[in-house]
């Protein structure tokens, strides 16, 4: 039974790291899912300071005006590349997040079938000395009552 102490401990060591990479694999689905809503936040803002623009050209607007919403949308440009690069980031780590998951999965799995491996031996091994206990029982009952006839 002491064989089997450390494979256990293993096993539950694997349950909790597989258990905390799936929570962290969450948070940053989580952290992904914000940067592509933050991201297009501002690019749909971006579109609306365009037709903003295009109505107050059409309208008629001094050059000052035109050059401050260029401005402006130029900044928003930065914003959205920055934002672009902060939603990479959180697609490089969401991947390296399954992969850890998937990678504690496997450790777990394996650690599983080393137990069921084990378990089958012992089972095995066990109906071994049940079946020898009863051939012994049943010949020793055979030898007493073949002894008192």
């Amino acid at each position: 039974m002491p064989s089997k102490l450390p494979l256990d401990t293993l096993i539950g060591l694997a349950k909790d790291n597989t258990d905390e990479a799936a929570r962290q694999l969450g948070r940053l689905h989580a952290a992904r899912n914000d940067a592509e809503r933050q991201l297009a936040m501002l690019q749909d803002y971006r579109q609306d300071y365009l037709q903003r623009l295009q109505r107050a050209m059409l309208s008629g607007m001094s050059a000052s005006d035109c050059h401050n919403y260029q401005r402006f949308i130029g900044t928003l440009d930065d914003a959205i590349g920055q934002q672009n690069a902060v939603l990479n980031q959180a697609e490089n780590h969401l991947a390296q997040g399954k992969l850890r998951w998937q990678e504690e999965k496997r450790k777990l799995n394996s650690f599983d079938a080393l137990a069921q491996r084990a378990a089958s031996v012992e089972a095995r091994a066990e109906a071994r000395r049940e079946q020898r206990a009863s051939d012994e029982y049943s010949a020793r009952l055979f030898r007493s009552h073949a002894g008192a006839h």
